[in-house]
Order: C-alpha cells, then sequence, then structure tokens
C-alpha cells in the first residue's frame, strides 16, 4: 500500500500510551458501551485527555460506578451518564434528544458542539433473535443504532468538526452484506455470519459517512481493536473458545490477544490522533491503516468488501429506509 498512515504505536501499545501529551480540554465525547471491557478503558483515557466525557449506556448503575473511578483515576471530574439502550431505536432518539438540549421542554437549534463520537458497544454470536424494531438483534445492535445515533448527532458533530469511531472486527470477513434478506427472514441464520455481516456494516458506515459529512468537517474510521476476552464472549462456551483456538485445552488464552489496556488502544488514537485530523473511510488496527487481508495472516487485514464504496452507498440508502432518519 502507498501512503498507508502508520503510528510509533502498536500491537501492544495501551489507550493510556496514546493520549500522552493530548489535551482535549474544552471538547467533548460520547462513548457508547462505557460500563465493560473496553469502553471502559476508552472512556478513561478520553477522560484523561480533559475532555468532557459522557458514557452512553444501558446499565446506568453500572455507569456511575465506572464514571465514579474514572473520575478518581484521572481527575476529571467531568465525566457523566445517560441511559442508551442500542437495542432499540426509541432509546436511540430519546438519548439524542437530551444529549442536544431538546428533551428539557426546549428546543436548541444550535446545540453544543460535540468532538467525538465512539460507537464501542456491540453484541457477539448471539441466538437468533429480533430487536423490538423487528431487526436481527446484531445487525440491529451494532450497526443501525449506532447509524441513528450518528445521523441524530450530527447536528453537533457539525458545529467545529468531529471524528466518529466505528468499532468492527476482523469478523467482517465473514460476510459481506446480504442486501435481499438482511435480516434473515428467508435464509437460515448463522452466529457467526450474522456477527460478520454486522462488522462489515460497521466499516462500511464509516466509508458512507465520510463520503457525506466531510465536507462539513465530519469523519468517521472504522477500528479493529483486536483480540480481547471480555464481556463479547458472554455467548460462546468454553468448548467452542477451544475449537476456534482461542483457548488451549487448559483454558488458557492463545498467543496473540490483547489485554483490555491494548485493545482500547486503536480506538483511541483513531479519536486522538493527529495524523487522522480530516482523515476517514479507513480501517485501522494495531495503531495503523490495515493492509490488505491475506490468507496467511487470517486474524489481520481488510477484505475488499468492507472498503466498497458502492455498497457502502447502499447500506447508507437502507439503513436511512430502516431507521427512518
Amino acid at each position: 500500500m502507498t501512503n498507508r498512515i502508520t503510528s510509533k504505536f502498536g500491537a501492544k501499545s495501551t489507550a493510556m500510551e496514546v493520549v500522552k501529551g493530548i489535551s482535549l480540554n474544552g471538547k467533548r465525547a460520547v462513548i457508547t458501551g462505557a460500563t465493560s471491557g473496553i469502553g471502559v478503558e476508552t472512556a478513561r483515557a478520553i477522560a484523561a485527555t480533559g475532555a468532557q466525557t459522557t458514557l452512553a449506556v444501558r446499565d446506568v448503575k453500572r455507569g456511575e460506578e465506572v464514571a465514579k473511578d474514572i473520575r478518581k483515576t484521572t481527575g476529571n471530574t467531568d465525566v457523566t451518564v445517560m441511559h442508551l439502550d442500542l437495542g432499540s431505536l426509541s432509546s436511540v432518539r430519546a438519548f439524542a434528544k437530551d444529549y442536544l438540549g431538546q428533551g428539557k421542554g426546549w428546543f436548541s437549534s444550535q446545540p453544543k458542539p460535540l468532538h467525538l463520537l465512539i460507537n464501542n458497544a456491540g453484541i457477539m454470536a448471539t441466538p437468533q433473535t429480533y430487536t423490538p424494531d423487528g431487526f436481527e438483534s446484531q445487525f440491529g445492535t451494532n450497526h443501525l443504532a449506532h447509524f441513528l445515533l450518528a445521523e441524530l448527532l450530527m447536528p453537533a458533530l457539525t458545529r467545529e468538526g468531529g471524528r466518529v469511531v466505528a468499532l468492527s472486527s476482523i469478523a467482517h470477513r465473514r460476510s459481506d452484506i446480504h442486501f435481499d434478506d438482511i435480516n434473515y427472514k428467508k435464509r437460515p441464520y448463522d452466529k457467526w455470519e450474522a456477527y460478520g455481516q454486522s462488522k462489515t456494516a460497521n466499516a462500511l458506515f464509516a466509508v458512507g459517512l465520510t463520503k457525506r459529512y466531510k465536507a462539513k468537517g465530519v469523519t468517521a474510521n472504522a477500528v479493529m481493536p483486536g483480540g480481547i476476552m471480555t464481556g463479547l464472549q458472554e455467548n460462546l462456551s468454553q468448548e467452542e473458545m477451544r475449537a476456534m483456538g482461542w483457548l488451549d485445552e487448559n483454558g488458557k488464552l492463545r498467543d496473540g490477544f490483547k489485554t483490555i489496556e491494548q485493545g482500547a488502544a486503536t480506538t483511541v488514537w483513531a479519536a486522538t490522533a493527529p495524523e487522522l485530523k480530516g482523515v476517514g473511510g479507513l480501517y485501522l488496527e494495531d495503531c495503523a491503516e490495515a493492509e490488505p487481508w491475506v490468507a496467511e495472516k487470517p486474524f489481520a487485514g481488510v477484505v475488499p468488501h468492507a472498503r466498497s464504496a458502492e455498497s457502502a452507498e447502499r447500506l447508507w440508502t437502507v439503513s436511512k429506509q430502516m431507521t427512518g432518519s
């Protein structure tokens, strides 16, 4: 690849190392899914820069506990918690309305600027279930809810220019978007294919958003955080993880898995790196622009269908229709 963007950081870098020396005083950030896993360490690192940090979470009580800990460890007292259930589009709309200052009895046509939107939350390899809005749960939660959230918060993102970070995964290689049956109404359900489809959607979302909003100062990049053992694996048995080669016969993680602090690093780099200012539509991993996927390195790189401008355009149109945005 020519002109590939890299950095001084790598697979073993931590989120706090990435933000060392970076100041975001006066900036505002929203992070979804910040009550567990890499979401917590992403929020901690962003808060450490001085940014006003909002944890958008389903479990508010747990969110308050995390926020208290982040305030203590970073010295940033401006860490707040708001309710957001990504399984429900009505919850997304309610969150956006409140965040923009339109849910307190008055309407603000000029909301406060939002500088960072980090779409961190997600679910993986779930049984076949559907959201209250009728969408296959992984596609609905991982992509559609975040798509709608970004669209609704765009008045704030465009105020002073903002970055959006979409959490994708190497699992995007498992499936392109099945536009003829996204919600598995006609074809047999496969939990890994469905997860892969949603992660491809996250990557294509970054391409589509950047095309539409770069001229207004807003860009988006997709991130592969790496292999990290978190609550994301809650639907998997030990037997499944051993069969996939994630665990050995004694239940020990294979080489190549990251710590949670390392897993948050690429997200934080995407959100703060000076070299990514005004740059969007990329798929990032290990604090660098990913190289093309090759079979010899199955757990790294990006597959062409996740960067397709044509698919990104089609997905954007379909997503607007599905969310009514």
